[in-house]
């Protein structure tokens, strides 16, 4: 299949290239920062219009609802280069109401659109192991679904309403954001209280409170491994997109509130760039001594990131 793909960062990148080892082949726009391999591997043309126009599957996977509004409607944008019958897939994770708005958009130029987020962070990327949460037409579903299953494992179509993968992958960060904060402040708190955390840690991983999360993201917080992945800013504006929509629904999210509280602080203590965890968490930080335990306000409490987490 011939594939237009927009948005090679840490994300997109992979899965643009996993799509190419299953055969398809890509179309991507000129961009400085094309690396070697992927000149090599995808057919580089001058911009989103030429892209619509080279791939009858248009795939965007950008940052934020306002680059998918500039990359699909801007000047020399994908709009311009689609003609009937062509698939746009928006892999992105933005408003579940602009998708709405940007599927009617791109109806009435007589294409299928799909609201298709991801999660699975790089390494599922890498591994073509991402969960992909669906919204839109069945048929359009079904004619996308070879190059989901080249890019992840577990793929649903949520809903036949384009918006409906969107509000889903909202759910998602919320789960992921509030889970990274309960295993921080208990590991924490198992700390302080001079247990061994990750004696705690292994022993909860056989009880009730067992999660990926805590599997993953806790033993990161124990050993301090703050690598760079998912940015904390686009954590925080996946819970800005929640808090944004349960006012639109008139639906209380107390929690999320202050997980976004606690992403905010950290973004304006420069922050925003880092991204501790993977899978969207973005919780911690490596900025500084006290980067990590700035993000949960646990300024305090938390060792130097270099060192145990052993109070």
């Amino acid at each position: 299949m011939e594939i237009g793909f927009i948005g090679l960062g840490i994300m997109g990148r992979p899965m643009a290239l996993n799509l190419r080892k299953a055969g398809h082949s890509l179309f991507v726009p000129e961009r400085a920062s094309l690396d070697a391999e992927c000149r090599a591997a995808f057919t580089v043309v001058p911009d989103a219009r030429a892209v619509a126009r080279s791939g009858e599957v248009i795939i965007l996977m950008v940052p934020d609802t306002p680059d998918v509004e500039a990359v699909l409607f801007g000047p020399s944008g994908v709009a311009e280069g689609l003609s009937p019958g062509k698939l746009v897939i928006d892999m992105s994770s933005i408003s579940p109401t602009a998708t709405k708005e940007f599927a009617a958009k791109v109806n009435a130029l007589g294409c299928d659109y799909l609201d298709a987020p991801v999660s699975g962070g790089e390494v599922g990327a890498k591994n073509a192991a991402l969960t992909i949460m669906v919204g839109g037409p069945q048929k359009a579903f079904d004619r996308a679904r070879p190059l989901f299953e080249a890019m992840g494992r577990n793929i649903t179509l949520v809903g036949e309403q384009n918006g409906a993968g969107q509000t889903c992958k909202v759910a998602n960060q919320i789960i992921v954001a509030l889970t990274i904060e309960a295993v921080a402040e208990a590991l924490v708190f198992a700390a302080k209280a001079g247990a061994d955390p990750a004696k705690v840690r292994q022993a909860l991983m056989g009880g009730f409170a067992s999660s990926r999360i805590l599997e993953v993201h806790g033993e990161r917080m124990i050993t301090r491994g703050f690598a760079p992945g998912f940015r904390i800013a686009l954590h925080q504006k996946d819970l800005n997109l929640a808090l944004q929509a349960a006012r639109e629904l008139g639906v209380a999210l107390p929690s999320t509130a202050l997980a976004q509280q606690l992403f905010s602080a950290c973004v304006a203590a420069g922050g925003g760039g880092l991204g501790p965890f993977r899978d969207g968490a973005g919780a911690g930080g490596d900025g500084g001594a006290e980067g990590g335990a700035r993000t949960w306000g646990l300024t305090r409490v938390v060792p130097p990131r270099d060192a145990p987490l052993k109070l």
